[in-house]
């Protein structure tokens, strides 16, 4: 071979070498993409799932921040219904992610935390089945719309609780906002989010232990962004699963 075939067959190889590893790089970029995030490291809840907080330095900063939430006792849930969050799942708020983007808020939440997503046939938005590694108990849950009620999007401070704590005294925009924030939903296993019902950290945590401080983190980080105080029993539960 000619010196110049030699310096083309090089050059070549150089070329597909940094292909191959432009490649490696996009996929490694994807899988990050689809790590679990810790609720410190994610506070604008765009990131999927929810990872243990267990660093030293992590944990105390958790204390720091549920440290900071106001505390009242409970009031009557008098007067309460779904109905005054707005419609379930609507597209049509403003101020929190994925708002007005044309998909219901359930869905974007699967396709946030879902993995080997399958759509309806024409649609970019309604997911038909997934798995979901449950944050709540660590199982993979291989999901199809014929099962609908095997995952369900839970408000991670439940509606209700919201609701004894302070926001019926809320606008109803701000009802809505906080029931489709990102933030605030975590698409878990049925049966789980049905036993949790509307209970304060007191008196229900996650079946997973590994996640308890951060599912509390993630409980004062929307407390905290809507100004809503907690009842002091449950302060003092979500400050001992963080220590």
């Amino acid at each position: 071979m000619s010196t110049r075939g030699v310096a083309a067959a090089l050059l070549g190889a150089l070329v597909l070498f940094s292909l191959a590893n432009r490649e490696d790089t996009g996929a490694t970029a994807r899988g990050e993409a689809r790590a679990r995030a810790a609720p410190l490291d994610n506070p604008a809840g765009v990131r999927p799932g929810l990872a243990p907080v267990t660093a030293r330095a992590d944990r105390a900063e958790a204390v720091r921040l549920i440290a900071g939430l106001r505390v009242a006792p409970m009031g009557p849930k008098t007067g309460y219904t779904r109905a005054r969050f707005g419609k379930n799942w609507t597209d049509v708020v403003s101020g929190v992610p994925y708002a007005r983007n044309g998909c219901r808020t359930r869905d974007d939440l699967l396709a946030r935390d879902g993995e080997n997503l399958r759509y309806r046939r024409g649609s970019r938005c309604v997911v038909i089945a997934m798995n979901l590694r449950d944050p709540y108990t660590g199982k993979v849950i291989r999901w199809s719309k014929k099962r609908a009620d095997e995952v369900q999007v839970d408000h991670v401070v439940p509606l209700s609780y919201e609701w004894r704590m302070g926001a019926r005294r809320w606008s109803a925009a701000k009802r809505a906002r906080i029931a489709n924030d990102p933030l605030n939903l975590l698409p878990v296993d049925g049966d789980v989010n049905e036993a949790k019902g509307g209970l304060g950290p007191a008196r229900w945590l996650p079946p997973r232990r590994a996640v308890r401080c951060a599912y509390v983190v993630r409980f004062a980080q929307v407390a905290l962004k809507y100004g809503l105080p907690v009842t002091r029993a449950d302060k003092a539960a979500m400050l001992a699963q963080c220590r």
